[in-house]
């Protein structure tokens, strides 16, 4: 299939996934803003009962125990923060509105959603143990539970074709986005860049999605973060949580280790308290 002939066509299945709400969009607007006050954003929420419920459910879940029940909108975006609220309801949004539950093609969904989440919360993980500010940390989740969503218009535009480059690609064991490369003239890094850039997410976000396989062509301000959701990535793949179409797995190079300021060897002692996190962020995967 030609290059310019499949990208057109995954621009037209982009196009027709339903548009983040517009309370979303409003909320990014005020949070992007210097000024910007909880009351502000709880004028916005609350107009949107569904985003409100949402965001109510994942503050009074296990995933941030609080140890007390929260009933106020304005309360709870004083105490979890104006950033930390911006990428719930970002992360809530995408979630409702993609696939999750069910096989298409070649991805089982589930599975699919799974590693995406072992990957937000490993690489929120280790942001904070690099003492990367609070007010940033639901960043790097959202950025891990988003690296692959490339993947979602690949394997629906290219129907039974991407169900064989995932069983060519385990079979050979090469990366997947290196199968799609030599079949498709395409990888789902690319599709992914042109879904972030369909729905406007911010820099760091889309970074990473274009540029998680390829580090070393990166020469933007976002390194931290990428590198940090390469190597949550490689974790997922190596504990075999979920399954996003990949089986081999790149060790990342030194110098990402490095940045992150992590050793392999400490998985094996960080990983029981990443699964307890992974089992009680999938909150997340219930939200719609």
């Amino acid at each position: 299939m030609a290059y310019i002939n499949l990208c057109g066509k995954i621009e037209n299945y982009i196009g027709e996934i339903p548009s983040l709400p517009v309370s979303v969009a409003k909320v990014m607007e005020i949070c992007n803003s210097a000024s910007a006050r909880p009351s502000d954003l709880n004028r916005v929420i609350s107009l949107d009962p569904v985003l409100t419920g949402r965001l109510l459910k994942l503050i009074n879940s296990a995933y941030y125990g609080l140890g007390t029940h929260v009933t106020s909108l304005v309360k709870s975006i004083t105490m979890l923060g104006i950033n930390t609220v911006k990428n719930l309801a970002l992360s809530s949004a995408i979630l409702s509105t993609l696939p999750k539950n069910k096989r298409v093609h070649g991805l089982d969904m589930e599975g699919f959603w799974l590693h995406c989440l072992c990957v937000g919360v490993t690489s929120k993980f280790l942001a904070e143990k690099q003492g990367i500010d609070s007010r940033y940390l639901e960043e790097y989740f959202t950025a891990g539970l988003l690296h692959d969503i490339g993947k979602i218009p690949l394997n629906a535009v290219l129907s039974g074709d991407y169900l064989q480059v995932v069983t060519m690609a385990g079979g050979e064991n090469m990366p997947l986005f290196e199968a799609e490369n030599e079949n498709f003239g395409i990888n789902h890094s690319i599709a992914g860049k042109m879904i972030a850039g369909a729905w406007k997410l911010e820099r760091p976000v889309t970074d990473v999605i274009a540029y998680h396989h390829e580090i070393g062509a990166y020469s933007g301000d976002n390194l931290q973060i990428i590198c940090n959701v390469a190597i949550a990535n490689y974790f997922a793949l190596v504990y075999e949580v979920g399954f996003s179409g990949d089986i081999k797995h790149i060790k990342p190079e030194k110098n990402i280790w490095k940045a992150v300021g992590i050793k392999e060897d400490s998985f094996e002692v960080l990983k029981e308290k990443i699964y307890r996190e992974i089992e009680k962020a999938k909150i997340f995967l219930r939200l719609s």
